[in-house]
């Protein structure tokens, strides 16, 4: 039997392969992959740093959806992004866009959205994620008055970049003073003004506690006295709209003739609103503080409990040409212990009335310090400072 020939027609073969052709460009279609880490680029960055310990990095881009099924891909190779950490977010489309599921491919760092619209059409999406080794620190320049009543606080942002991911041109938060718009590039470090308050008013304090700041000569009983430029995070002070992070303060005073000088450097610790930040200046060289215990007395109560009196004295001169105040401090459990000797209970105590260093300051004095303020006379240019000799009577109850 002859088979005939069809010189016009399709082989079966060839039918067969021109379904295969059409199926897998259906199926492309329909599995349509956008890389974001590439292709559509980024139309927006935010970087939030509000947080103290985690930086939040927002991204926007425009991506071209088909009407159906898409998939996204997000990959993040050699870059410091948590995982746990990504959001996927569709802020703007031309219909209904609903992701359906996230997939893992195995031994890479990305992930796949799968994403049903309901039309073709450009979309914007947003997606969030905890950035590492995105690093900010905060730091300071303080300038002094010349009355040393008030300083100039500026405060700066230093945002260094090590999670070797370029995020380009970006709007930064730091939580407070304005949003900054400034390029962030790889292993690039920024530094910004977040916001500079004139006239802050401050207190300079002079300050003895032999339990935190010691003696600068023990053998004759001299106490430390530390000086410190105290300033107040509220509103009525000129700040007090958010809280102060940590960072280096450089303190300048300004000498009034347009110049200022340099005084030193110190660390300002974290300070909510209303609360206070010390920035520490030096030791006074021209206030001098003795203190000695002068009567230690073992009072036999009941059994093995006994009453321990405590005199503390304090000579106090003033070689400055201004009057200043001197802030007194004891630890109570340090004054015990010195008396007594080491115990690991609470004490109980009490002041006695014989005290002749005055009433403690009820608002900064608690359980465990005692804060007192002494007002000292200025030194007067043709005379000796004045020696002024205070007392603290102390009683520790129930010791044994």
């Amino acid at each position: 039997m002859v088979r005939k020939e069809n010189p016009g027609g399709w082989s079966r073969s060839s039918v067969f392969l021109l379904f295969v052709l059409i199926l897998l460009a259906t199926t492309s279609s329909a599995l349509a992959r956008i890389k974001l880490i590439t292709l559509p680029v980024r139309e927006r960055v935010e970087v939030q740093l509000d947080h103290p310990g985690v930086t939040l990095v927002e991204e926007e881009r425009v991506v071209p959806l088909i009407a159906g099924i898409n998939q996204v891909d997000f990959s993040w190779a050699n870059t410091e992004i948590d995982p746990e950490s990504i959001v996927f977010r569709v802020t703007e489309s031309p219909a209904a866009v609903s992701v359906l599921s996230v997939s893992y491919p195995p031994n890479e760092k990305a992930l796949i959205w799968q994403v049903s619209s309901a039309a073709s059409g450009p979309a914007r999406i947003r997606i969030s994620y905890i950035l590492g080794r995105l690093e900010k620190t905060f730091h300071y320049r303080a300038i002094a008055s010349e009355k040393e009543d008030t300083l100039t606080l500026s405060q700066y942002l230093r945002l260094r970049n090590l999670s070797n991911e370029e995020l380009g041109a970006s709007e930064i938060w730091a939580g407070v003073g304005p949003r900054f718009h400034k390029f962030v590039g790889v292993a690039e470090t920024r530094e910004m003004l977040v916001e500079r308050r004139p006239k802050v008013p401050i207190k300079k304090t002079y300050t003895c506690n032999p339990a935190t700041f010691g003696y600068s000569d023990r053998p004759q009983n001299k106490l430390l006295v530390p000086m410190h430029y105290v300033l107040t995070n509220k509103t009525t002070h000129g700040l007090g709209l958010a809280r102060l992070p940590a960072g280096k303060v450089r303190i300048f005073q300004s000498d009034g003739a347009g110049t200022t000088v340099f005084l030193g450097e110190d660390w300002g610790t974290f300070t909510p609103v209303d609360d206070q930040m010390k920035l520490y200046l030096g030791v006074a060289r021209d206030i001098v503080v003795t203190r000695k215990i002068v009567e230690n007395e073992t009072v036999r109560r009941v059994g093995n409990l006994i009453d321990q009196k405590v005199v503390i004295e304090y000579t106090i001169e003033n070689f400055k040409t201004s009057a200043v105040t001197l802030d007194v401090r004891e630890t109570l459990r340090n004054v015990r212990d010195e008396a007594r000797g080491r115990s690991q209970h609470e004490p109980d105590w009490d002041i006695l009335p014989e005290t002749s260093l005055g009433r403690p300051d009820d608002t900064v004095s608690n359980q465990e310090e005692l804060v007192f303020h002494v007002d000292l006379p200025a030194k007067d240019a043709r005379s000796e400072a004045r020696k002024i000799v205070k007392t603290l009577h102390l009683i520790f109850r129930n010791e044994w």
